[in-house]
């Protein structure tokens, strides 16, 4: 799960553009973008991915052109 700020007023189209943009070169770090929640508000865009490492997300997101150094791995879940 990443985090990235900034994203105040953002469209529901421009978040598809940008979730959409990293999906385009995902594969080649081995990363896939499952979903992506904004809260236009505070500016707050949430991703869920599965990666090698968070390095690679932070990689593809910054070629995609929206880096962020907020990258959190989560290995526990509950149903």
């Amino acid at each position: 799960m990443d985090v990235h700020s900034g994203f105040v007023g953002v469209t529901a189209d421009q978040l598809k553009e940008a979730h959409e943009a990293d999906q385009a070169i995902e594969a080649e770090e081995g990363v896939h973008f499952e979903r992506a929640w904004l809260d236009p508000e505070s500016g707050k865009v949430f991703c869920l991915s599965t990666a090698p490492s968070r390095e690679a997300v932070m990689r593809i997101h910054e070629r995609a052109g929206h880096p962020t150094t907020e990258v959190y791995e989560v290995p526990i879940q509950v149903a």
